[in-house]
């Protein structure tokens, strides 16, 4: 090729080159950066570089330029990318442009991120480029990208357990799937390193395994005997194996085979009479063994049916019982206790104690006649007749209770009360009338107390033409009445019987009862009251129960007679509380000792009727302890005289003045300190007085009955009225029944007098007082009373009577023997007052007579026999005839006047010397002339004149 054509080319190629270069000399930025719309990111926490996908890329369509310039290659800005921005709040990112050019960028944290605080970000992020030209003008941007970044965790937490320690109870020989679970936790903020992979069981060699969940149960069945309670540890590992940095302590205990029943009681409770109520179960609760329990009843039966009439009450007599209860008066006993008049019980077998009530037997052979006037019905007025009885199966044949009935001539019943079977019939025939038609004549009750062998109590409110039946205060009416014809007028007299029916036609008693009676009481005029009714039946013993304050939801029932509880609830500790506030309560101050029975049976309820535990019964008992007895004391004035006019007098004699009752009981005092240690410690007797009352005191002559034409026994009948206290009095004395207190029977027998109108014959009397307390239960001592009439008489009579009696001188020397501390009457008004005269004249007589004696001797020695039986029978009296000797003699005013001055006491000496000589003399004379006929009767004749006193001298020492 030539030279021309080359430098052609070249100016062509030359020029093309400039005329691009023109072209591109002014660009422009058309295009902004793009980006991806989402990116998503992951950041490790304690790290700031962002692992993005896709990556952090920006395009721009506006293409860098690159020119050659004097040599040297020149890229416009166009199509960079300068710069990226986040937008949002707190955002912890910024994003940085790595390579301008490419787009490339990358994101990182500017601080330090905390999974457990944030584990994920989002946030939008825009791509700026670099504009047109050096000064960057015309900038774009592009869209905003979201961007979702997530912390990565870290285990930087070791798992930790929720509770210190753990607790579980098993019961022995069970195999559990799960006893109990322990928990730990991890802070970590991811599920790798959060949870919790597994749990260990770090103590060798026990019997316990542990799951994955932390639920421990054991391997093989506890055995209490081997180990009462094991001791684990227990450690947990999160899933990034990382162990917990402190292990657990588990305690399980073995408890031994769970049976349900009440446990915390005691079989044997001892209750000390007089102390109220005591608790039975104070620390009882009821073991369900952890079984779902809805609800529970528990009932406790008191078995009393041994003691008395069915539980203990008060044995008293049934008068006195019907007055304590508010009955007015006017009832008859008809099985009275065997005293006294009230003695036509005394064939019947009783129960021979007193701890109870008096209980008589009938065995189909038996029946007590009531005799004459002790009871009157009269079929037009109301009355009521009320009876405990106890009567069993014993076949089909009438028995009857009680039955008026002809005398003789006929069989004729009046009324009776009778047994058929197990019913209870009544029957009552009207007396003649006018009218000759049918009326009420026979009601009868069929009931199954009749027959059942247990005490019951039955009460009969007669008011015709209805009768009305109470059987333990309950009140029933007659399933069937009988009418008939009333009877044809009649003058035969009636006879009352208990136990069976006199047929006065045959003349032998028929329908005999067996059973046992007792309190057969009839009241004419009156029904008995409901309220006299339910007193009469009341027990003085049962169970008592004070509900808690808090004790709610348990319902509690009661039977009438306290002797049975029923307690409900649903929540078993409530009812725990209730039923340890169940007590005994007796309120008898004497109650009757023994064992109670107790009882008690429980039904217990599960949810949806599923299976429900069963609970054993609980049988124990309440021992009442014996009482401490009583010992009633009467004391007071044993021996005293009067004169003659006193006791004739409107007011008589009292003759127990200065009486004085009390009671003690003696206690056992347990010395104070070591006394178990030291055995020469005894254990000493305290006595100390108690209050109580009386309901019986009886006042009987001893010697021969009272002869109602010359004498008698007067009381304060006002007095007695007001005390609510009854008399009776018959030839033998005076009885006095009914509740009071000791104080009040002090009282009105202090007012009980003797009269003797006639005391020309009377040389003295004797009495006995006896007081008793719950029907002979307790019975006092035996209080003598001796009272001495004192006559007297003119002086010419002396002589003549002295030689009658010789054998009633007395030697003075016993004139001036000590009486301090003996008891004497009161001098005024019961007391004649001595004077020094007195003693001179009685002196001077004693010589007279002594003088007289000599004189008569063999006129008195024929007599001596006779007269020497009789000092034998009268004993410790002056006993001689006062028809014969009316003598003033009275030795009480020389011994109340001894101490009265010394010269008194010396000239009495010299007296006393005098006779004594004389009488020396005397018995000598009479020793050699009657030897023969007295012989060793000598000494007991001298015997009986020192004791001839007008008190009573068996305490005297001389």
């Amino acid at each position: 090729m030539s030279l021309k054509a080359v430098e052609f080319k070249v100016i062509i190629l030359t020029w093309s080159v400039s005329f691009l270069l023109l072209l591109f000399l002014n660009p422009v930025n058309k295009h902004k950066p793009w980006l991806e719309p989402t990116y998503h990111g992951i950041v490790t926490e304690n790290d700031n570089a962002v692992l993005l996908d896709p990556p952090l890329i920006a395009l721009d369509k506006d293409a860098p330029l690159r020119f050659a310039e004097s040599f040297e290659v020149t890229v416009t800005k166009e199509g960079e990318i300068c710069g990226f921005k986040i937008h949002g709040q707190n955002v912890p990112f910024d994003a940085v442009v790595v390579d301008k050019s490419t787009g490339e960028g990358i994101i990182r944290s500017k601080e330090k991120l905390d999974c457990e605080l944030q584990k994920d970000y989002t946030f939008t992020i825009q791509a700026y480029d670099c504009g047109q030209g050096p000064d960057g003008a015309n900038a774009k941007k592009s869209h905003k990208a979201t961007v979702h970044i997530q912390v990565n965790d870290v285990n930087e937490y070791a798992p930790v357990f929720k509770e210190k320690s753990y607790k579980a109870t098993v019961i022995e020989g069970k195999q559990y799937d799960s006893i109990l679970r322990v928990e730990a936790v991890d802070a970590d903020c991811s599920p790798q390193f959060s949870q919790i992979c597994s749990y260990e069981v770090v103590t060798p060699d026990v019997p316990f395994a542990i799951d994955k969940d932390g639920y421990i149960k054991n391997t093989e069945k506890l055995n209490y005997g081997k180990e009462h309670q094991y001791k684990l540890t227990i450690t947990a590992y999160d899933c990034g194996k990382r162990r917990a940095v402190e292990d657990v302590l588990v305690k399980v205990s073995v408890k031994p085979t769970c049976t349900p029943g009440w446990q915390g009681w005691n079989k044997r409770i001892e209750y000390e009479p007089g102390t109220g109520s005591l608790a039975l179960f104070p620390n009882v609760h009821l073991e369900t063994c952890d079984e779902p329990v809805a609800s529970v009843q528990a009932t406790v039966e008191l078995e009393t049916g041994h003691i008395g009439k069915g539980c203990d009450r008060d044995t008293y007599s049934e008068q006195s019982l019907h007055r304590l209860c508010g009955a007015a008066s006017g009832t008859t006993e008809l099985l009275p206790s065997p005293s006294g008049s009230l003695n036509w019980t005394v064939g019947l077998p009783t129960d021979n104690g007193h701890d109870s009530d008096q209980v008589f037997e009938f065995n189909g052979t038996q029946a007590v006649r009531i005799p004459d006037g002790v009871v009157s019905v009269n079929p037009k007025e109301p009355f009521t007749i009320s009876v405990w009885m106890r009567h069993g199966p014993f076949g089909r044949k009438k028995e009857t209770i009680l039955c008026s009935s002809d005398k003789t001539d006929m069989n004729r019943h009046h009324y009776s009360l009778y047994v058929h079977g197990c019913r209870l019939t009544f029957l009552l025939r009207q007396d003649p009338s006018e009218e000759k038609k049918y009326k009420p004549a026979e009601f009868h009750w069929k009931l199954n107390q009749v027959c059942d062998e247990e005490w019951h109590h039955y009460v009969l409110n007669v008011e015709l033409p209805s009768v009305t039946l109470y059987v333990d205060g309950v009140s029933h009416e007659p399933f069937s009445v009988t009418e008939d014809y009333p009877l044809h007028p009649s003058r035969i007299e009636t006879q009352l019987v208990v136990g069976a029916c006199w047929q006065g036609g045959d003349l032998h008693m028929t329908q005999f009862f067996r059973g046992n009676l007792a309190g057969l009481t009839v009241r004419s005029g009156k029904l008995a009251d409901k309220k006299v009714i339910d007193c009469l039946y009341t027990c003085k013993e049962g169970l008592d129960l004070q509900a808690p304050e808090d004790g709610r939801g348990v319902k509690i029932h009661t039977n009438p007679s306290q002797l049975a509880l029923t307690l409900e609830g649903d929540d078993v500790g409530e009812l725990d509380k209730a039923m340890q506030h169940i007590a005994y309560l007796n309120s008898r101050q004497f109650p009757t000792p023994g064992i109670r029975r107790l009882k008690l049976t429980s039904t217990v309820k599960c949810f949806n009727e599923a299976p429900c535990i069963s609970v054993p019964p609980v049988d124990g008992y309440v021992m009442v302890l014996q009482p401490e007895e009583p010992k009633i004391s009467l004391s007071g004035v044993h021996h005293f005289a009067r004169a003659a006019s006193e006791f004739e007098s409107p007011e008589g004699v009292f003759l127990f003045p200065e009486l004085r009752i009390i009671s003690t009981i003696t206690r056992e005092v347990e010395p104070e300190g070591d006394g178990d240690e030291d055995p020469t410690v005894q254990e000493s007797l305290v006595s100390e007085e108690i209050v109580h009352d009386l309901d019986t005191c009886e006042v009987t002559v001893d010697g021969e009955e009272l002869n109602p034409a010359q004498e008698s026994l007067e009381v304060d009948m006002a007095r007695l009225q007001q005390k609510g206290i009854a008399v009776s009095a018959s030839d033998l004395g005076m009885v006095f029944t009914g509740v009071d207190t000791m104080a009040s029977y002090e009282e009105v027998l202090r007012l009980l007098r003797y009269r003797n109108w006639h005391t020309r014959s009377l040389l003295d009397r004797k009495f006995r007082l006896v007081c008793s307390e719950l029907n002979g239960r307790y019975i006092s001592n035996e209080f003598q009373v001796e009272v001495n009439v004192i006559h007297t008489a003119g002086p010419m009579e002396h002589a003549s009577h002295m030689a009658a009696q010789p054998q009633f001188v007395h030697p003075e020397r016993h004139a001036f023997v000590d009486l301090s501390g003996h008891n004497l009457a009161s001098p005024h008004p019961f007391a004649v007052v001595p004077s020094t005269a007195t003693v001179v004249i009685v002196v001077c007589v004693s010589f007279l007579v002594f003088m007289i004696i000599l004189g008569v001797f063999r006129i008195r020695a024929a007599h001596q026999r006779t007269m020497r039986d009789q000092d034998t029978g009268k004993e410790n009296e002056m006993d001689w005839d006062d028809s014969a000797l009316t003598i003033t003699v009275n030795p009480m005013e020389t011994y109340e006047d001894q101490h009265s001055s010394e010269e008194e006491e010396e000239e009495e000496e010299e007296e006393e010397s005098e006779a004594g000589e004389e009488e020396d003399d005397i018995t000598s004379a009479e020793s050699e002339s009657s030897e023969e006929e007295e012989g060793e009767h000598g000494d007991q004749q001298s015997a009986n004149r020192q004791q001839q006193l007008e008190w009573d001298d068996s305490t005297l020492s001389y």
